[in-house]
């Protein structure tokens, strides 16, 4: 009996190990094109990689509204909202929720920014940012800092939810003093 337990844990470490490496090899790096994404905000509105074209776009996924964590990452976006605009920056969250779901996170924790509906995963997926267990699917917190020109600047994989804000003002800062 130990010896099958022993086969199935060391199958699933495995499984989940292989899972891991599959997701990191699609995730975009620093200097590469990101990914093209055309999604539906809570508004409805469609959004386009190319609307950000010239501007900072802070590309955030995270898991589901209006859970803690994502609670706590959305409005510390909110918090920060001004000052990364001023820095020329627009923020996008994007999860698998739908539009609704979205309308009523943004409406209750007033947020100022476009939260997109990934339903099908396929703009998470290219981000290396979905993970998908049974029959469930959901982004994983993961940022992505985007350049004027609609190029990865800067990678936040697992970004931490309370400081993810923060980091990347403080990337973003250091990115602009060096042009």
């Amino acid at each position: 009996m130990k010896y099958w337990v022993l086969i199935i844990t060391a199958a699933a470490v495995l499984a989940f190990i292989m899972v891991r490496a599959s997701h990191a090899a699609n995730t975009p790096q620093p200097g590469q094109a990101a990914p093209d994404f055309n999604l539906p905000d809570q508004n409805g509105k469609q959004h386009r990689l190319a609307d950000y074209r010239g501007k900072w776009l802070v590309l955030y996924f995270y898991p589901k509204d209006d859970t803690p964590g994502c609670i706590k990452q959305a409005c510390a976006f909110r918090d920060d909202i001004f000052t990364l605009r001023k820095m020329g920056a627009e923020v996008v969250g994007v999860s698998v929720d739908d539009t609704a779901s979205h309308a009523e996170f943004a409406k209750k924790y007033s947020l100022p920014f476009p939260l997109l509906a990934d339903q099908q995963g396929a703009t998470a997926e290219r981000y290396g940012s979905l993970t998908k267990l049974l029959i469930m699917k959901f982004a994983k917190r993961n940022t992505f800092l985007i350049d004027p020109q609609g190029l990865v600047a800067k990678v936040y994989l697992s970004a931490e939810a309370g400081r993810n804000s923060e980091q990347v003002i403080a990337d973003l800062t250091a990115l602009l003093a060096a042009r």
